[in-house]
Parts: structure tokens; sequence; C-alpha cells
């Protein structure tokens, strides 16, 4: 439960329809097995003790008095126990009855949850035993227990782990249009438990998915959904122990039929960083609500849920084609609104035959098709100099010609050495000046050329690259519009990967080839000479691998994450991968460098945001340039 993690299950116990005893028995089971995985919120079926098909029986006092003595062996059982279980049970009070939940932990009932909404519709009759929840709460004496809170709306609060705090909602009260689960989040749930008996017919378990993916979302919350199953009624429906869990619109874990354990861990911390993001969430009123306090040991667990090592990235093949698709086209809208406005004749280019300026040729490309216009308005311009390798140079020529821009080269290598000449450099020093004297030639010539056409320079620098500041300021750094700065670079070889596929379907077997070629060549900025006609100068092997670099910048950039965390998370998404020693080493590399290099991005250019991670110092990324990184270092010496 470090780092945020709750382990949260939901299952369905065997039952016999009205025998208490009998399902109280299974019911301890279930805890016990929960408690065994260190599971620290369970949520259990609606009317778990009774089964919820007992119809007029609701009526019985003899049901009625066997559930509470149930609830009661419960309690016993659960003694010396920390895990929290909310199980269904029917609660007479004041001649009413109502369908419960009771929320127990260690033999005491902090408090008891009756559902708001009764349906009456279809194959549901409950109003002809139940009453809604009143609005107030109200202190009964439960299994000789006195003051036990009684009302909806009841926000359980963990005094160890801050952000764990859930509520609890009953079936029906999901599927109304406005749920107790909104005004409890409100209030600061971060977890909502659904106690349920929704029966099964073909097609209701998609919808059932959705509904509950979609409340998470909405909510900003995690959602336990515990149906009920074997043991109910068959008379007139099924009940298929369709148990599953949610986070923020994302299902973790499901299971149906089975009617096990369904188990994963929950990030409240994750969910409290996006509801203070995003701020709007709290404009709802959260209402009266009460604070049940409760205590639980913060211990290390295993987790179990599945994180993709590669986030940007969907790995669903069809969902990634069409998210590469997507980012072409977004990125060219945001292109020809900035060229039809400035009244643009030329795209102008700086083609090195990498990956970055490959993808911004090929949506300008896209772009001048959006706009109706020739693919010559693209002039592209190659720059060779002291590191420019032939199979570079020829990929850039090559990829020029069949798209079908106006191509020119210029070697800039005559114009450096009198650069470093004029301001007296060492010709035998290739430093930094040796190298970034290269980058900034280049994007002068760039920037001439554009004035001399008529036309505006397009950037080539990838979202990667701008959280590193693996850029040299005022040369690649600079453009007048940059299509990719919101792309990072794991995500950039897919999209020419998935261009390349569909050239080659098309047809075009010599754009498709060298595509390919252009993903197969080692990244790099070719300032430092090449030796035998080879790249000496890999990027990957400077600054670290963009596959561990891309990681921790989602993980920082969309969810706020502390340094242990992140390394925690890399350690186990990309166990095989990497050894932990190796992520160590780069993720120190990268708050470095993320903090140092900030003034490069606070003078960003202008360029459209594409994905949920953008580093715009206009839109979702405002740092200053010299804020101190002690405290984030001083967690990075404790790995």
């Amino acid at each position: 439960m470090k780092n945020g993690f709750v382990r949260v299950a939901c299952g369905t116990p065997k039952l016999k329809l009205a025998n208490c005893e009998y399902n109280a028995e299974q019911t301890i089971e279930m805890i016990k097995a929960a408690d065994k995985e260190q599971v620290s919120l369970l949520i259990l079926p609606e009317l778990g003790i009774t089964g919820y098909t007992c119809g007029d029986l609701f009526n019985q006092e003899t049901l009625l008095r066997s559930s509470i003595d149930a609830l009661g062996k419960i309690l016993d059982a659960t003694k010396g126990t920390e895990i929290i279980t909310a199980v269904g049970v029917p609660v007479g009070v004041y001649g009413r009855l109502y369908n419960c939940a009771a929320v127990i932990q260690n033999g005491k009932i902090l408090g008891i949850v009756p559902k708001t909404n009764i349906p009456n519709y279809g194959e549901f009759y409950e109003k002809r035993h139940f009453s809604p929840a009143k609005k107030k709460i109200e202190y009964l004496t439960v299994c000789g227990q006195k003051d036990v809170p009684f009302g909806p709306g009841i926000v359980f609060e963990c005094e160890d782990i801050r952000s764990f705090r859930f509520g609890i909602e009953l079936c029906e009260d999901l599927w109304v249009p406005e749920s107790p689960s909104l005004d409890m989040c409100a209030a600061g749930a971060t977890i909502i438990g659904n106690l349920s008996a929704s029966n099964e017919i073909v097609g209701k378990d998609e919808y059932r998915r959705q509904l509950v993916a979609a409340q998470s979302a909405k909510l900003i919350c995690g959602y336990i959904y515990a149906d009920a199953g074997e043991g109910e009624s068959t008379s007139d429906l099924v009940f298929c122990s369709h148990n599953f869990i949610a986070e923020n619109g994302v299902i973790l874990n499901d299971d149906r039929f089975d009617g096990g354990l369904t188990m994963t861990e929950i990030d409240v911390e994750k969910l409290e960083y996006d509801r203070r993001r995003t701020q709007m969430y709290f404009e709802h009123g959260a209402g009266e609500h009460l604070f049940v306090p409760f205590n639980i040991t913060v211990r290390d667990i295993d987790l179990t849920r599945y994180y993709a090592p590669n986030p940007f990235i969907p790995e669903n093949d069809t969902e990634r084609d069409k998210r590469c698709n997507d980012i072409v086209r977004i990125a060219s809208l945001g292109l020809k609104r900035r060229m039809e406005h400035t009244w643009c004749k030329k795209a102008v280019i700086g083609l090195s035959g990498g990956l970055d300026s490959t993808l911004a040729a090929l949506i300008i490309r896209n772009t001048l098709d959006m706009m109706g216009r020739p693919h010559e308005d693209m002039l592209a311009i190659t720059m060779p100099c002291y590191g420019t390798t032939a199979r570079t140079k020829d990929n850039a020529v090559i990829l020029a010609e069949e798209l079908g821009a106006e191509i020119r080269t210029i070697d800039i290598q005559a114009s450096v050495d009198l650069h470093l000449k004029d301001i007296d450099h060492d010709d035998s020093l290739q430093n930094n000046a040796y190298e970034n004297a290269q980058a900034r030639e280049r994007t002068q010539i760039l920037m001439d050329v554009a004035n001399d056409v008529g036309g505006m320079v397009i950037g080539t620098g990838d979202l990667s690259e701008l959280a590193l500041g693996w850029c040299t300021y005022n040369g690649d750094h600079m453009s007048m519009y940059g299509v990719n700065g919101s792309i990072p670079k794991t995500l950039i070889r897919y999209v020419v990967d998935y261009i390349a596929r569909e050239e080659l379907k098309k047809g075009n077997q010599k754009l498709g080839e060298c595509l390919l070629d252009i993903l197969g060549t080692p990244v790099s900025p070719e300032l430092l000479p090449a030796s035998e006609g080879e790249i000496v100068q890999k990027t990957e092997d400077i600054i670290g691998p963009y596959e561990l670099h891309d990681f921790f910048l989602y993980y920082v950039m969309r969810w706020g994450f502390s340094p242990l965390k992140v390394y925690r998370l890399a350690c186990y998404a990309l166990k095989g991968r990497y050894d932990p020693e190796t992520i160590a080493k780069w993720i120190k590399v990268f708050y470095k460098r993320f903090f140092t290099q900030q003034f490069k991005r606070n003078c960003l250019p202008d360029g459209p945001k594409i994905g949920s991670v953008a580093l715009s110092p206009r839109g979702d990324w405002r740092m200053p340039s010299d804020a101190d990184r002690a405290i984030w270092d001083k967690e990075l010496e404790q790995i």
C-alpha cells in the first residue's frame, strides 16, 4: 500500500437462499481468502447474507432476525483482522426495511449504508419490500454495537493513507442520473464500492462495463463492482457473478461467471493528482457527509495490475494504427491553419534523414493534400556537414523526391569552418561550440531561405527531446511552427512505421523502403565526424534509452508521481528489458536534465498539442527555469 496503492477485491460467495447461517460461513471464507491476499477493501454482493431473490420472504421476521444473527457471526470471525468488508444485509429500522451494506472491520461495524434508489420496473420489484434511504444520518444499535452510523453518503476515511477514502452505493444507485457516488466523490471519496444484484441477459455485461468505466472516469475514482451469482433463484432470472474493478475509465480486472475473488490495486494517489489538476471537479456541491475514520497498517505489496512498458503506445495493433493516423491528421490540421493564416507560400524543412524530420515532412505532405496544394510547396533542404553519413543524406534526398518536394542541398561545412575560425575555436576541440555551430548554421539557413521564398520553417523537435533539453538553443530548438512538439520519440517510430506500411500497400515501394531504412538508422544529431562512413554519435548512448525516458516522462508529467514511485513502476513494467541499476542511472539523468533545461521550453515556438502530455509554456507546463530540484534529488538518493 506504499506509493498510494490500495489492494481491493470483489467476489461472490456461493449462497443458499434464505439460509443466512450458510451464507455467513461462505462470506467468512471469502473474507479470510481476501485477507490472506493482503486485500484492504473487499466488496461483496447486494443482500448477500440472505440472497437477493428471497421475494416476500423479506417480510418474514425469522429471515430478518437470522440475517442480523449471521452478520454478528461474521463480525466475530473477523476480529483481529484489518480487512474492511462491505456485506449486503436487510436492516429493519422503525417499521421500515432497508436494503443495506454493512461496512465492517475487525469485528466492528463502521457504518451501514442503505440503498437510495429502489427499482420497481421490469424484473425488479424492490419497492414491494424496501424503502429508499432517508437523507439524514441516524445512529442504531446493531449486533449489540451502539451508535452505529446509518444513512447514505457516509465517507469512510483511512487515517494512515491520506488518499484512501471510500463510499458505498448499491446496484440501482449507479444506474440513475444522479448517483450517490457523485456527492461522495465530491466530498473526497477516491473509491466507490457497489454491492449489486444485476441479472444477466445477452449484451448487458458490456453495458455494465461501459457504465462503470464511464462513472469512474467522470468521478475520477476507483470503482469496485460486486455482483450476485450462484445460489440466487433462477425461476425467472440468472445472475452471473460479474465482478470487476475500474479506475478512472479503465477496467483493471474483470471476471464473469466464476464468482471467486477479483483483485487488483487502485492507485489513490493518482486519482487525487488528477482531481487537483482538473479542479472543476469540485464545482459540484458535496452536500453534508459523515466521515467515519478507520486505521490500516501501511505495508509494501507486490503489484498485480498491468502497466504498459510503453505508456504512450497502444498495444492493440488496430488501435495503434488508428492512433498513428489521428496524430498525422491532428498535426496536419494545426499546420494547415497556420499556413493559411500567414499566407505561407512554402513549408520549409531541414531534412536530415532521421526520424523527426521524416515525420515532419510526412505531416507537411498531408497538410498540402488537405489544402489542395502541390507537393512542390514543400521546400526540403539537406545541409551536410562533419557528421553526415551517406546513408542519412541519401535517405533525405530519396524521401524528398518521393514526397514530390522541391529539394536543395546546401553543404554547410565551409560556413561552419569560417564561423569557428571567426571565434578563434581550436579545430581539434570537438566540444559544444563545435557541435552547436552546425545546428545554429542550419537554422539560420532555414530561416533565411524561408524569408526569401515567403515561407515558414517547420520545426522537427519532438516531446522527448524537449523534456531532456536535447536540442541546441536557437538551433534545432527554434522554428516558426513545431509539428512534433508533443509527440514522444517512442511513438514517432510507430507513426513512421505505420505510414511506411501504408505506402507499401499503395505500391509506393521506394518511399516505403526508404521509411523503413530511416527507422533502422540509429538516432543521432550527426554533429561529430563519422567513422568509416558510420554514425559514431548515438543519442541513446549519451543520454539513455528513449524507451526509459518516455516512461519517466509519462508518469512524471501526466500523473505527478514521485521519483521513487516512477522508479518502482519502471522496474515493474520494464522488468526483463532493463535491470534496476540501469533504470536508476537514467532516471537520475532524466530529472537532472528536466530541471536544468526548462529555459529552452519556456521559449518554444507554437505547435499543436496532440497527446495528453505536452510541454508548451503557454498551455500544459508552466515552470520557472530556475526551480531547485533538491527535494527530488533527495528522494533519488534513496534509489
